[in-house]
């Protein structure tokens, strides 16, 4: 492991995973974002797709870590909640693009877990995400 960045644990037997990586090691500053839904600074909803609200609520992390100097590079673990296995599924390559316009090709651990509701009535997804910020202590 190097202070320039994450070390992507990736087991040599193992097939490689897509849009995720199995393991990260990293040193450095860490940030946790609390869980970010896919609603704008004003607390409104601009769309009622789960792919719109995905882009919002990883926009929303962006903005958080911003405020620590820090950017989705930085992030070593997001956890996902979906309020529909099905959606999910189903905008899956849409999903896919709108992670890569805010993210990039940062591919960090993840996890996706489906749950009957968030407590925002409106709200298809939440994510929270927990960042390093390499060399920085």
């Amino acid at each position: 492991m190097s202070d320039d960045g994450p070390l992507i644990l990736q087991p040599p037997d193992w097939p490689r995973p897509r849009g995720y990586s199995n393991g990260i090691a990293v040193r450095g500053r860490q940030i946790f974002v609390a869980g970010q839904i896919g609603w704008t600074a004003q607390g409104r909803f601009d769309s009622t797709r789960l792919t719109g609200q995905v882009a919002q609520a990883l926009a929303n992390i962006c903005a958080v870590l911003a405020t620590a100097g820090a950017g989705p590079e930085h992030i070593v673990r997001l956890t996902w909640y979906v309020t529909s296995r099905e959606e999910y599924y189903a905008q899956l390559a849409d999903i896919g693009v709108a992670y890569r316009s805010v993210m990039g090709k940062n591919f960090p651990v993840m996890s996706v877990v489906q749950v009957v509701a968030l407590m925002e009535s409106e709200a298809k997804v939440e994510i929270e995400a927990t960042a390093v910020v390499p060399g920085e202590r």
